[in-house]
């Protein structure tokens, strides 16, 4: 599985990041394969003073600075190096946002008001609000504006630590309307140093013209929308919103087929607002179970036996008022392996900040601060079947980076509210926190 290509990033010159107070390198201690769970979800592998050596956007030598000051090549090559002094800073792998929806037009403030007045989730979408109220603006959208769109949430979500982002469709909810969002996110991605996994989720919602037949429109899902993306390498996963009042486990099963037929990858939006039986769908190989609000004990049980990830998103929970949050303690006890994602989108969870998240899941869900950053790299990387690749700090893989004016790992998610990262390696392009340009 692959995520986009890039057509017009070049070839990065060596880049030795020195003198960082700590650098969390998420290399795994125990050397086991597979994502970090239970007490090993809080291993960090943490260097103090430590020095990254990148070469062509890949990472090259890990080391402290110390040794890397007596390495010979770097001795050598010095004068062509871009070396940047982190000043005893903090430096991670780039956060790995696995759940997000960018390809939207418009926030939803119409729903905001009605929830703070007492509206629930489903009465405004009774309402004619909620997925439905995106859906119009981006049918009658122009694959541009939806791609600047898309740009402008990957460039904000470099600014806060993202390096890889998963992007969604699903606000258009035909065939033709959906092809333009993935290919707006295809465009965007290309304009963007990071790296972008994208993923259709025609089964967001039942639109309004196959309102009681809903069988119809899966069917246009498993029949039109899924080989269509194949066959246009539009997208790497399928996504389905398992819920009541969207689509049933039974319709995640023939998409799911469907999805598998083509060779995309499949994901669910799962237990956001009721339990639904997750046995069915796990026989897919399923790479990511989303929200996990409400989930059975059985069912925590048979994931604690998989690779399946379990990702949290906080985010939404924050913004729709609940005063309940995904049970990740109880999850991660188990041996479920989780990750955390932003869900970016404009009705539940308008933000791009992973910080602001990982500082949900301590506060709400009690995850310590090492285990929100692993979640939030290593795991999120897994979640995208991306971990060869992203989610660690070592040598062979991509230079993802964020670099953090702190002097502990733990004030990550202790400022929330505020963005303490300083630049962003994307693919060894130095990108700045404000996102108006390249460093380097």
């Amino acid at each position: 599985m692959t995520s986009v290509k890039k057509t017009n990033v070049p070839l990065q010159p060596a880049l030795l990041l020195i003198n960082i107070g700590q650098l969390l390198t998420l290399r795994s201690g125990s050397g086991a394969h597979g994502p970090r769970r239970g007490s090993a979800l809080g291993e960090l592998s943490l260097i103090k003073d430590g020095t990254v050596l990148s070469v062509g956007g890949k990472i090259v030598s890990v080391c402290t600075t110390k040794e890397a000051l007596r390495d010979p090549w770097i001795k050598r090559n010095r004068k062509k190096i871009v070396e940047i002094d982190c000043q005893g800073q903090v430096v991670l792998p780039g956060f790995v946002d696995s759940h997000t929806h960018p390809a939207f037009v418009s926030p939803r403030l119409v729903d905001f008001e009605k929830r703070i007045s007492g509206a629930t989730y489903e009465q405004i979408a009774d309402a004619g609000g909620g997925i439905r109220s995106s859906v119009d603006s981006v049918r009658s959208s122009s694959k541009s504006m939806l791609a600047k769109k898309v740009l402008e949430a990957l460039r904000e979500m470099g600014e806060h630590g993202t390096t890889t982002a998963e992007a969604k469709s699903g606000y258009g909810l035909t065939v033709e309307s959906e092809m333009k969002s993935l290919e707006a996110i295809r465009d965007a991605a290309t304009r963007w140093p990071g790296t972008v996994v994208a993923t259709l989720l025609g089964a967001h919602a039942i639109p309004r013209e196959f309102q009681h037949r809903s069988p119809a429109y899966v069917e246009i899902v498993c029949k039109e929308m899924i080989p269509q993306a194949a066959k246009r390498n539009l997208a790497q996963f399928v996504d389905v919103f398992v819920e009541r009042g969207a689509f049933s486990a039974e319709d995640a099963e023939k998409i799911f087929d469907a999805a598998v037929a083509h060779g995309l990858g499949v994901r669910a939006h799962a237990g956001q607002l009721s339990e639904t039986s997750l046995r069915p769908l796990l026989r897919f190989n399923v790479a990511s179970l989303d929200h996990m609000d409400r989930v059975s004990d059985d069912d925590i049980r048979q994931l604690a036996k998989r690779d399946t990830l379990a990702t949290l998103v906080p985010g939404a929970n924050y913004f729709l008022g609940l005063k309940e949050y995904p049970p990740a303690r109880k999850l991660i006890d188990a041996g479920v392996p989780v990750a955390l994602a932003t869900d970016y989108n404009p009705g539940s969870s308008p933000t791009c900040s992973m910080p602001f998240v990982l500082s949900l899941a301590c506060t709400h869900m009690k995850m310590s601060p090492a285990e929100a950053i692993a979640a939030a790299t290593c795991n999120g990387a897994w979640a995208l079947r991306l971990q060869e690749r992203k989610g660690s700090i070592q040598p062979g893989k991509d230079a993802d980076l964020a670099v953090f004016e702190t002097r502990d790992y733990r004030e990550i998610s202790y400022w929330f509210a505020s963005n303490r990262c300083a630049f962003t390696v994307l693919s060894g392009i130095i990108m700045a926190s404000v996102g108006s340009g390249e460093l380097g």
